[in-house]
């Protein structure tokens, strides 16, 4: 719901904005949406007892330094509808948009070993062209077995599961049998 929300926010800015203002307000949003990992600041701004007025200038202040009427004025507009708990969502659908508009995409490749950075810089630029954009791929260890390609912003999930692979091997040998 609040993805929704926040997409009609952004629409709204994009029109009166060009693409480097965005990617400001994106830096912006992506800052602020950071605050709201920190337990303290989400107790204050979701507390009933703290003015929105409070609320407001608590806002205004921690993004002080961008100097920007717009960005004031946005977050001015949704502390008086009481939508600020949807700046993470604002803050991801920026991204989103920015990285359609820009065609610049990360991905992750999960992987339960350690993968040469050769690899990673191949799959990168093989998806890049594929994709006609810019794709940069960052590696996580975890218990995968195998490897996993994935590109949320464009819906790209490529999987190597060597536990898939043995089990068709042992289908396809059943079967010849």
């Amino acid at each position: 719901m609040e993805e929704l929300i926040a997409k009609r926010y952004i629409k709204a800015l994009q029109s009166n904005a060009d693409l480097e203002s965005m990617k400001n307000m994106t830096a912006i949003f992506s800052a602020l949406a950071e605050s709201f990992k920190d337990a303290s600041f989400i107790n204050i701004i979701e507390n009933p007892n703290v003015a929105t007025k409070d609320k407001s200038k608590i806002l205004l202040d921690s993004i002080k330094e961008a100097q920007s009427k717009t960005v004031d004025n946005f977050i001015k507009l949704l502390v008086e509808n009481k939508r600020i708990n949807i700046i993470p969502a604002i803050a991801q659908e920026m991204k989103k948009y920015v990285a359609h508009s820009t065609k610049t995409y990360e991905g992750v490749i999960y992987s339960d070993t350690k993968i040469n950075q050769n690899l990673v810089a191949k799959l990168s630029s093989g998806l890049s062209k594929k994709f006609d954009s810019k794709i940069t791929l960052a590696t996580v260890n975890n218990d995968f077995n195998g490897i996993k390609v994935d590109v949320e912003a464009l819906g790209i999930e490529i999987n190597f599961s060597k536990d898939r692979i043995d089990n068709q091997m042992i289908e396809h040998i059943i079967k010849a049998i």
